[in-house]
């Protein structure tokens, strides 16, 4: 399996605020830049990666964040907080290629601003797991959702 490193986990708060100036205060993360899903979200930096996410979770999940990522856990504590792991991939195809193989059910995404295509599958734990590739290897793949084509929210 092509892939390169890990590249951040998603929290998800229900006090995205508080939990964004835990971070910043606490362990020295920077607010930093993040594309515009139509939904909270906050992309905390350790130098220059943003390698810790945080979005909205429990009970106020917006409907773009559920059209997008989904929500396997409603919790708000402890570990069923974390909703992804994400590594960084290449070789789209041969990947689809071999998820189809072993009969891996996955989404697909795209976040144009960022140039990247993303598939989400699940491993055997319900961890949801993000691959991220770049969007050139898309190669005319159009995602079911796109970031760019969500409306933003009322």
């Amino acid at each position: 399996m092509p892939l390169s490193f890990m590249e951040h986990f998603l929290i998800q708060a229900e006090d995205i605020e508080a939990t964004k100036d835990w971070y910043v205060k606490v362990l020295g993360f920077k607010v930093g830049p993040h594309p515009d899903f139509k939904f909270p979200v906050y992309w905390l930096y350790l130098g220059d990666n943003d390698v810790l996410h945080l979005t909205t979770g429990g009970g106020k999940v917006s409907d773009n964040r559920m059209k997008y990522l989904g929500q396997e856990s409603q919790v708000t504590k402890g570990s069923g907080v974390i909703d992804h792991v994400a590594f960084r991939a290449n070789d789209l195809d041969g990947v689809i290629a071999h998820l189809q193989k072993h009969k891996i059910e996955f989404k697909e995404r795209r976040v144009d601003d960022q140039g990247l295509y993303q598939l989400f599958l699940f491993d055997p734990n319900g961890v949801k797991v993000e691959l991220n590739f770049a969007s050139s290897e898309a190669k005319g793949r159009k995602a079911a959702i796109m970031a760019s084509e969500m409306t933003a929210p009322n």
